[in-house]
């Protein structure tokens, strides 16, 4: 009798330690599938992004000087870096995807710096834009840091484009760029004018290697006063 009453608490144990590990299970994968919807959300999202800014090009080409804004396109692609930047975070930087996503993502902000200096020359103005070199591996330790300095400095001065790349990205484009600029693997890089700055750079450092970052800022000052 004694047996049997032990084999029913066996049976009974384990029949609530298969419910629980079964529900553990189905929460389980209910969580990871729906944090996979939402970055295939955002892969969809970033590939509407892309051909919207895709069309824009066209139609900036046709466009006469007074058309052309100074954020005309650097915000669209701020707002891509994001997106971006979300889901490299949650798959990691390996990931088919997202190396996919970044590769078409370089394309348009090579697109975009070619279409501004052809914009520049047909309307007479100097292009004010930064071209930064990282890398998503340990050696460069400053390279996070950088890309937030940037970033802050992107939103200081809307009229500034910068165009970011990671150094190793397997895409031609790209390794020509570097062949062009002369960039050596000494990260972070930074390309203003044709001069190149290695190491970390300050919010300072930028601004004093762009002066017409102070005459923005100065202007900006004198119409805060005149209202």
């Amino acid at each position: 009798m004694e047996n049997k009453t032990n084999w029913k608490k066996y049976i009974f144990s384990f029949v609530i330690t298969a419910i629980i590990f079964a529900t553990a299970i189905i929460l389980s994968n209910y969580f990871a599938n729906k944090k996979l919807d939402e970055i295939r959300n955002i892969q969809d999202k970033i590939a509407i992004d892309i051909l919207s800014s895709e069309t824009q090009f066209s139609l900036l080409e046709e466009s006469s000087c007074k058309d052309v804004g100074v954020g005309t396109l650097s915000t669209e692609l701020g707002g891509l870096e994001d997106k971006l930047s979300y889901t490299e975070s949650q798959r990691g930087h390996n990931d088919p995807e997202v190396l996919t996503l970044k590769r078409y993502y370089s394309l348009l902000e090579i697109k975009d710096y070619l279409l501004m200096n052809k914009i520049s020359d047909k309307c007479k103005k100097t292009p004010l834009s930064i071209i930064y070199f990282y890398s998503t591996d340990d050696t460069c330790n400053d390279c996070e840091k950088e890309g937030y300095v940037l970033t802050n400095l992107r939103e200081t001065y809307p009229e500034l484009r910068v165009y970011s790349f990671d150094y190793n990205i397997d895409l031609s484009a790209v390794k020509t760029l570097i062949s062009i600029n002369k960039v050596k693997d000494t990260l972070p890089a930074i390309v203003i004018k044709d001069k190149t700055y290695y190491g970390f750079q300050s919010i300072e450092d930028l601004e004093k290697a762009m002066p017409e970052l102070a005459k923005i800022k100065a202007a900006e000052a004198t119409t805060t006063i005149q209202k």
